[in-house]
């Protein structure tokens, strides 16, 4: 029986997007923001009150909650199971490459555009990491993603319009439940500014419906700030107020700080830099068109992200989708092969030289960080340096006879390979070899039932409140009145209970050390190793 491409296509991008979100997710640590959002849901569900979460005990209205309720809801399943929560986020990555492929294949009428598009997509390094994470991100642009699909469906075509705006209309008021108008910023707003390169829609008939849409928006995605105005008021304007502080005063970079944007690609790196040359590839690429469209788009949103004064390297997030498509473009251009340009030729060779002798190095590399420092086993090296030996001769052999979708397959086939076999190697590489995390006091029973507290003068890292799994909230320790209404209890501190506590309460106590903790995730020799991850464990009781 012959299998249709269309249906080979899918089934490779199934395997692939599984692979890429799913293999090995929880062998990464875990970073501040997926400890803000974990250590959010547990609350919600720990006090039950899912409309208005705290954080550590405190209210935690800064971001949108529907990536947290989706938190919530595995917590209650799947309690402490941090590949539990990482799999939501894979489940949006996989929603944002599937609808990816759909828009890019509508917009070309090409099937190996669309995945080759998604190859580049799921080959940088970013969204990978992002996929991996029970963070915010991946959600609003991956809804976003579906609303564009469903928005453009609608605007060209005269069939079925109805349904596809109230589902862009749904999409995008998720997507603002989600983190906010984040993503019809940086990824809705870049691709109406490239609508313009396109045939004006027919939207005759189509207004009231287009109307339809935009309440459906605003009811799903602004609900829940309505119901924060009429129960919160105060607190509302308050965390609008710190907000509005942050995007102007909090991470600010000039605005060419995204000048680096192309890196974001990872191994497509210089096909997109090289993608710029738009007077050179407007009259040279073999698919102008798409071209056009693509670069209007990764063009937009670089420079709208780069006129917001707070910048992230991870905002770039969402240009990702629209680079990707350039990059397919130019490889798409390479398959004309012997009959293409000179420039576009040794762009090509060059390129593909380059990758091969970085996949080259990856074995000493893995021998050194990985063998070395004990982290793999000898024969796992073995075998990873000769899979990678193997892939390093597929690119230059299809680099040299000119076969840019075997090379994108052995691009492809590397990441898989990494995230199946390399992944757990990865993140006990850059871990803390002398890490004792707090996560201990889990299971101690001489900790157990009392309430924990840090020193107010302090401040304290959430990634302790996740690790601990228990509120750690503020206390004035110097105050003797306030130590003694509070007694037992346990003081996680920089440095030990009889250093922190003013004699005159030290005098009044016992304490009982519990141990020292390091929570570091990086080694000490590592520029990241901080004392804010050190602390000292006591229980403060009343004293026999």
């Amino acid at each position: 029986m012959k299998i249709e491409k269309k249906n080979i296509y899918m089934l490779l991008l199934t395997v692939f997007c599984l692979i890429t979100f799913f293999a090995n997710r929880a062998s990464l640590p875990t970073d501040i923001m997926e400890s803000r959002n974990i250590v959010t849901a547990r609350e919600m569900v720990s006090a039950g009150n899912w409309l208005v979460p705290t954080m550590n005990g405190e209210l935690r209205l800064e971001k949108p909650p529907l990536p947290t309720w989706v938190a919530g809801g595995i917590e209650k399943l799947c309690p402490d199971s941090l590949a539990a929560q990482r799999t939501a986020a894979g489940v949006m990555g996989c929603l944002w490459t599937v609808y990816l492929f759909l828009l890019v294949r509508y917009v070309s009428k090409r099937d190996d555009l669309a995945m080759t598009t998604v190859v580049v997509f799921l080959t940088c390094y970013n969204l990978v990491l992002m996929g991996r994470s029970a963070t915010w991100d991946i959600y609003c642009h991956a809804f976003m993603m579906a609303a564009i699909y469903y928005l453009t469906r609608a605007l060209y075509e005269d069939n079925h319009y109805r349904q596809r705006l109230v589902l862009a209309g749904l999409f995008m008021g998720l997507s603002f439940l989600s983190k906010g108008p984040v993503s019809f910023y940086a990824l809705l707003l870049p691709y109406l500014i490239m609508l313009v390169a396109l045939p004006q829609p027919v939207m005759k008939g189509k207004w009231g419906w287009f109307v339809a849409m935009l309440v459906i928006t605003l009811v799903i995605g602004c609900w829940w700030y309505v119901y924060l105005l009429v129960a919160h008021p105060a607190e509302v304007e308050a965390v609008l107020h710190k907000e509005s502080g942050a995007w102007s005063n909090h991470n600010v970079r000039p605005w060419y700080y995204y000048w680096r944007f192309f890196l974001e690609m990872g191994a497509w790196s210089l096909l997109m830099l090289a993608a710029l040359a738009f007077p050179y590839w407007r009259k040279h690429i073999s698919v102008p068109r798409d071209y056009l469209l693509a670069i209007t788009w990764a063009i937009a949103s670089i420079v709208l992200l780069s006129l917001m004064p707070e910048k992230k390297t991870r905002y770039l997030l969402p240009s990702l989708a629209p680079c990707s498509i350039v990059v397919a473009c130019l490889l798409f251009h390479f398959k004309k092969g012997e009959s293409l340009d000179w420039f576009s030729k040794y762009l090509y060779i060059v390129n593909g030289l380059i990758i091969s002798v970085v996949v080259l190095l990856l074995p000493p590399l893995l021998y050194r960080y990985g063998v070395k420092a004990g982290v793999i086993s000898i024969h796992t090296d073995i075998v990873a340096s000769i899979f990678m030996v193997a892939i390093a001769g597929w690119l230059v052999w299809n680099t040299l006879q000119m076969h840019p979708m075997e090379y994108v397959a052995g691009i492809a086939a590397l990441f898989c390979f990494a995230e199946l076999f390399l992944l757990g190697a990865v993140g006990h590489t850059f871990g803390n070899p002398d890490a004792h995390s707090i996560a201990a006091v889990r299971t101690d029973k001489r900790v157990a039932g009392l309430p924990f507290y840090h020193n107010e003068s302090e401040a304290l890292r959430i990634e302790l409140v996740y690790e601990a799994d228990r509120k750690i909230l503020p206390l004035n320790i110097a105050d003797s009145s306030v130590v003694s209404n509070h007694l037992p209890f346990v003081l996680v501190s920089r440095k030990w209970a009889k250093d922190e506590l003013p004699k005159t309460v030290i005098n009044d106590v016992d304490t009982v050390a519990i141990g020292t903790f390091d929570d570091n995730k990086h080694p000490k020799k590592d520029r990241h190793y901080t004392a804010d991850f050190i602390n000292h464990v006591t229980v403060i009781k009343k004293k026999n």
